[in-house]
Order: structure tokens, then C-alpha cells, then sequence
């Protein structure tokens, strides 16, 4: 029987091949705002209380970037990688709410077996940015889940597009198709700034009804 590394794994090459065929190659098409693979930002916004505090208690997670690489160019490697840390991350981690695990109703932090949806984007943002990924297309993201419910993943901006890494999610999806509305991620210039972004989707669905 296969395992679910397998099948993750199968499901990549058959997707990677897709994107291929069917995604612009060129980072220069972040310049299009017309691309809805790239999800469009306001400016700049207010930065979550968990985060600012995460930023306080580890100020070198949180500096500027001496470079900033606007999109990763995704090959077939580089792809089977975010699989692979999406996949071992929520297999690993042992979802558990801040209050059960700190007695408090928010707290940003790197996990140790058990954390919150935003301890394990943390986790698997520093796994990126240890096997040589750029901090600066690696972006904490709050979002909302349909019921209103505050929720974190880890945006990836390659020049496919903005991809999810979901600890509800055993997939890696374009945000666009996520299931979540998309509220701010930390700037691509500097991981202690945050801006806001215009998730127009909601309201296109209703003018479409």
C-alpha cells in the first residue's frame, strides 16, 4: 500500500508537470497586476500582536532583508520541497492551542512537538530558509477561515504564484485556491513590517451569483 510520503510525492511530479504546461515562467509577471496568481497588496498595516512580540523576544527573526528576491523560479526540486516540509511539519507537530500549551490567548513561537497553526508556519519557514530559500518569499500570512476564526499559513511567492503551506492542508495550493479570505502577511522588505491584502474574491463570487 502507499504510503502518504508517496502519495505526496506522486501528486507533486503529476502537478509540477501541470504548472509547466500551464503557469507564466518569468518572475517578471509579479509586475501584472492583472495575474491573479499573486495575491495584491494595499500597503502598509498594522503587524499581529503574537507577531510583534515573536519580533521583541528574537530580534534577529525579524530584521530587514539585505536582499530581496521578489519570486522563487519553482523547478521540480524546489517544489517537491515545500511538499516534503508541508507534509513532514503537519505530520510532525502536534497541533495544540496556545491557552492548553501557555496559559495565554496568543504566543508566536518556534514549536517543540506540539504548537498552534502560526508556530508551525514559523517552523516551516525556518526549514525553508535553512535548505537555502529566501526569507523575503517566505511570508508569515493571517488569513480567516469561513466560520471568522483567526488562522496563520506560510505564503510562498514563486513565480508560479503565491502558494499556501497549510497545517489544515496536506496539499500546497495557489491562494487563490484556498479556501481562506486572505487579510495581511509580513512585508517581502522587512519580516517586522506588515502589509495588508485586498482579497477581492468574496465579492466577485456574489456580482457572479
Amino acid at each position: 500500500m502507499p504510503t502518504t510520503k508517496s502519495i505526496t510525492r506522486m501528486l507533486g511530479a503529476a502537478l509540477i508537470a501541470l504548472l509547466a504546461l500551464t503557469a507564466p515562467s518569468a518572475a517578471s509577471q509579479l509586475t501584472n497586476v492583472n495575474n491573479a496568481a499573486f495575491a495584491p497588496v494595499t500597503g502598509p498595516t498594522s503587524i499581529p500582536v503574537g507577531a510583534a512580540e515573536f519580533c521583541q523576544r528574537l530580534r534577529s527573526e525579524c530584521a530587514a532583508n539585505a536582499k530581496v528576491v521578489d519570486a522563487v523560479t519553482l523547478d521540480p526540486a524546489k517544489w517537491q520541497q515545500l511538499l516534503d516540509v508541508n507534509a513532514d511539519l503537519n505530520a510532525t507537530i502536534v497541533p495544540e492551542t496556545d491557552q492548553d500549551l501557555y496559559h495565554i490567548a496568543e504566543f508566536w513561537t518556534y514549536p517543540h512537538g506540539f504548537g498552534d497553526c502560526e508556530d508551525i508556519a514559523l517552523a516551516k519557514r525556518k526549514q525553508l530558509i535553512g535548505d537555502g530559500w529566501p526569507a523575503s518569499a517566505l511570508l508569515m500570512t493571517v488569513v480567516k477561515e469561513d466560520n471568522g476564526d483567526g488562522h496563520a499559513v506560510l505564503m510562498v511567492r514563486t513565480d508560479r504564484g503565491d502558494l499556501v503551506l497549510d497545517n489544515q492542508d496536506g496539499m500546497v495550493r495557489v491562494w487563490t485556491d484556498s479556501r481562506y479570505h486572505f487579510i495581511k502577511r509580513q512585508s517581502q522588505a522587512n519580516a517586522a513590517q506588515w502589509v495588508g491584502i485586498d482579497d477581492e474574491r468574496d465579492a466577485i463570487i456574489t456580482a457572479k451569483r
